[in-house]
């Protein structure tokens, strides 16, 4: 009997590669912005990344005389920083007595095998994995990455040797006019681009900004006309083009850890974070190697599974981890929004 189980955990179910396939292989839903495609993904062979920066220079050109020398022009200063990924793991037993005598749930008679309980541990972590991935995207969007303590990881005004664009108010009192202050948001957020254009500008928006913005009487006036079966429906959790800013009510919270059943949101339930939209690679997610022997130097997955029989055959160690790091390319374009004059 000690062969047989032997053979079990070291069968190719059991590898390294086949695990690592089959939780890439679970649904990996990690939130609205993994959904949106904000972030173009690949994989890296090491665990950091350099990123080169470039301060612009863009002015006109003074006339000079035909025959003298021309117009001089600043040295760009270039720089470079290093940022690491996040090694996030979880670690869970195993045992056969969690399998021996089991019935498959869904299933009459079916037993439980340990494959399937091996393939149903991992299906139950994914989700955490998936949460921790959009709270680092969300934190890339924010211009400043954040652990689940609200320690900062990154800075990225900092990294880049800028400042943080002070935030936007947006007045949302009844008698207040929405387009011309949207119209100066654009401006300036198109001014912080440089040369590089944008089809539009996207906003995650908290809960009780969007609901004073989708009730406010520029907003329910203009939708009055063209599309007043938006304003018929239900509010939350929806999306509006309005003052050329694409508007989404953003769905995205952990429990808070104290028993009451509240929640800490990803975005301020009074703000809203502005981001271009169309801008190739302006947000990015790398994924680094596991830290086994097996993966050094090899370009790195989203996720990876591990198995460690114990030594006495009666269950094993499952190791499952993922290492990204998601930034923003040009975090200067970045732009909070917090509102005002509701409540």
């Amino acid at each position: 009997m000690p062969e047989l189980v032997l053979d079990v955990f070291e069968g190719d179910a059991f590898s390294f590669v086949s695990l690592t396939d089959s939780i890439n292989n679970l649904p990996f839903t990690p939130g609205r912005l993994g959904e949106m495609g904000l972030f173009s993904e690949s994989g890296i062979v090491t665990i950091d990344i350099e990123l080169e920066y470039r301060d612009g220079y863009l002015s006109l050109i003074s006339p000079t005389e035909r025959g003298g020398p021309g117009e001089t022009r600043p040295k760009l200063p270039r720089g470079a920083r290093k940022l690491v990924t996040s090694h996030f793991q979880i670690d869970d037993t195993i045992k056969a007595e969690e399998v021996q005598g089991v019935r498959e749930f869904g299933t009459p008679t079916q037993m439980r095998t340990v494959e399937s309980y091996l393939a149903s541990r991992m299906g139950e972590v994914t989700p955490n994995f998936d949460a921790t991935l959009e709270h680092q995207r969300v934190g890339a969007l924010k211009g400043i990455i954040t652990d689940k303590n609200s320690n900062v990881v990154y800075d990225l005004y900092s990294e880049f040797g800028i400042s943080k664009p002070a935030d936007v108010k947006l007045d949302l009192s009844p008698t207040a006019k929405l387009r011309p202050q949207l119209a100066k948001v654009a401006r300036d957020m198109a001014r912080s681009l440089g040369g590089i254009s944008m089809r539009g500008i996207g906003a995650l928006v908290g809960d009780d900004m969007w609901d004073s913005l989708i009730t406010h009487p520029d907003v329910e006036k203009t939708y009055m006309f063209q599309a007043g079966a938006v304003l018929r429906q239900g509010i939350e959790y929806r999306q509006l083009d309005f003052g050329d800013i694409f508007w989404e009510n953003y769905k995205g919270y952990v429990p808070k850890n104290d028993g009451t059943g509240n929640v800490t949101p990803f975005i301020d339930t009074n703000a809203a974070q502005l981001y271009p939209m169309g801008v190739p690679n302006f947000f990015r997610t790398v994924f680094g190697p596991a830290d086994y022997l097996e993966t050094v130097n090899t370009v790195g997955l989203p996720r990876y599974a591990k198995f460690i029989p114990f030594r006495n055959n009666k269950g094993g160690s499952l190791e499952m981890q993922t290492n990204p790091l998601s930034y923003c390319t040009r975090p200067g374009v970045l732009r909070k929004m917090v509102a005002q004059g509701i409540g």
